[in-house]
């Protein structure tokens, strides 16, 4: 993976890491805090995406309409599975092990499915990745009952929806054709037309939302589309079997804040495992 590529990822890693956060302060919205989220994006980055048709053209409308409605439909299951999952559980478990399944599940369905074939480092990178996000998210020990146990269930759904889209997006910037940011913005407006009548359903919900969340509302409508628009590119310079692995660089950003902000514990078995992710994520930058 080229230096390129590493610094999309590192950046998309930053922004990522923040957007979550955000997210879990705001972990009781539900479906109404993701439809608000993603209804703020796609205004704040109608600019952007008028760019993009201006730049790189119109593309066909079958792979536009094909990409932008499988991309919709994935995440907002993953993001209203997310938002589920911060509602019950602590984001230093939910967030690694969301943040570790997906990539291995889309290294795996990269591999199988689309044909790459990554070197020797690149294999033992995503694995060091793997590896250090579930020491990170294994750090109180394995949850038995209660809310651990259902936030693990929820990570690992939220990981698996997480190699579902990573894979589809990978395929529908490169084998489609499509600009990043031009199939950002579409997913992110099918998405908000998606859970509208969810949202709509209930007026004095979606107000309360609003006002206790506005600031968290913003700062995911900016970070979030931002953070996948990097990652979008990176994958156009490198397989998508090394940038899914290399972008879980966040979640050492995402142990601290959790540590440092959210007043979550065992900073020094989170911190180990972010040792071996930072390993990972150099062979990746090398392989």
């Amino acid at each position: 993976m080229g230096l390129t590529a590493v610094l999309l990822v590192v950046a998309a890693a930053f922004a990522h890491a923040g957007w979550n956060f955000f997210a879990k302060r705001a972990g009781s919205g539900g479906a109404v805090f993701v439809w608000l989220t993603a209804g703020c994006s796609t205004v704040l980055y109608l600019p952007v995406a008028a760019g993009a048709l201006l730049v790189d053209g119109v593309p066909p409308w079958r792979s536009w309409v094909l990409g932008g409605v499988v991309g919709a439909v994935v995440q907002a299951a993953y993001s209203v599975v997310l938002q589920r999952g911060y509602a019950v559980g602590d984001m230093s478990v939910v967030y690694p092990l969301a943040r570790g399944t997906g990539p291995m599940l889309a290294m795996v369905i990269a591999v199988v499915v689309l044909g790459e074939r990554p070197g020797a480092l690149g294999v033992l990178g995503g694995a060091l990745v793997v590896l250090g996000v579930l020491v990170i998210g294994f750090s109180d020990g394995l949850p038995r009952a209660g809310a651990g146990l259902t936030g693990v269930g929820f990570g690992l759904l939220c990981g698996a929806l997480i190699g579902i889209y990573t894979t589809w997006d990978a395929y529908a910037v490169t084998a489609l054709g499509l600009s990043p940011l031009l199939y950002e913005w579409t997913s992110t407006l099918l998405r908000t037309l998606l859970l509208s009548p969810r949202a709509l359903a209930d007026p004095g919900r979606l107000g309360r939302v609003w006002r206790a969340h506005r600031r968290e509302v913003l700062a995911v409508a900016v970070l979030s589309p931002l953070a996948y628009s990097l990652v979008l590119f990176a994958m156009r310079l490198a397989p998508v079997s090394l940038v899914a692995p290399a972008r879980e660089l966040s979640i050492v950003l995402a142990g601290l804040l959790a540590w440092r902000l959210l007043g979550e514990d065992r900073p020094v078995r989170r911190l180990s495992g972010a040792a071996v992710v930072l390993a990972g994520v150099v062979l990746l930058g090398i392989a």
